[in-house]
């Protein structure tokens, strides 16, 4: 080997890109190619027909209405969570820290127990919240409650790696300059922050989109109301309708992969914001 030559721990880039283009589509584009070539059996009308029936745009408006609103609590909240674990210390912060996590290790049905518990009519917080008129346990608010509880991690940790690099310095110096907190915060942190936090919003989305476990548990999954899409396709593959399934699946892919590209064509947006200032 030559002295201008680096030792590489991995193979040669050839090789690695081959391995890495085998992984992906024997894990990820096979499996959703498959999804469309199944749902490619309907003829158009027939594909129409099922994916624009009444309960199936119902289902379409719970999924992605509430995730979107899910997501965009979190992004606020997440923020706000990363902050106080980054920049204060008090007595705890380490049991708070790992109890972010938890939604990442709790099975997802135990979660949608533990919320329907709680939130139903004779639970801990439901019994106080139903004579309010406020009712969570098998409404669409119930599966935002779910769907926030999966979602604030997502935000957090993409947020504070962030935060703990970012140099307290900088808000000094422009507090020395005259800005108050609004202004540091708008003109100063937020444009740092702005790219890990729509990272967090996407990762977010995406999960709340295809949660079931969770949701249906406190949904009630009643048909135009609160049934989520995913509920949607499990029942048609029940019922042995795979090409109806697989013809909502492509709905949701599709969907997804749109709105993620806008974020993600926000997040480059952000990026280059940055880079210029």
């Amino acid at each position: 080997m030559s002295a201008g030559q680096s030792r590489r721990v991995l193979p040669g880039f050839p090789l690695a890109l081959g391995y890495t283009l085998v992984y992906l589509a024997l894990i990820v584009l096979i499996p959703l190619g498959a999804v469309f070539l199944k749902s490619a059996t309907l003829s158009w009308e027939q594909f129409w027909t099922v994916i624009s029936a009444p309960r199936v745009l119902a289902s379409y408006r719970v999924s992605f209405g509430v995730s979107l609103l899910a997501a965009a609590i979190n992004a606020v909240f997440g923020l706000i969570f990363a902050w106080v674990l980054v920049r204060y210390s008090f007595p705890g912060k380490r049991i708070v820290d790992a109890l972010v996590d938890l939604p990442f290790a709790l099975p997802t049905a135990v979660a949608g127990i533990a919320l329907t518990a709680i939130y139903a009519g004779n639970g801990w917080l439901g019994q106080w919240l139903e004579p309010l008129g406020l009712k969570v346990a098998f409404t669409p608010l119930g599966i935002l409650v779910a769907l926030t509880f999966i979602g604030l991690p997502f935000v957090v940790r993409t947020v504070q790696p962030v935060l703990e690099d970012l140099d307290t310095e900088l808000e000094e110096a422009a507090a020395s300059l005259g800005a108050d907190r609004w202004q540091t915060f708008q003109r100063v942190l937020l444009p740092v922050l702005l790219p890990a936090l729509l990272t967090g919003f996407a990762l977010a989305f995406a999960r709340a989109v295809g949660e079931y476990g969770s949701v249906i548990f406190i949904a009630g999954n009643v048909p135009m109301v609160s049934e989520i899409t995913p509920l949607l396709i499990i029942t048609k593959l029940e019922q042995y309708d795979y090409v109806g399934a697989t013809a909502i699946a492509v709905v949701m892919l599709v969907v997804s992969f749109v709105l993620l590209f806008l974020i993600n064509g926000l997040q480059l947006w952000a990026n280059r914001s940055r880079a210029r200032t």
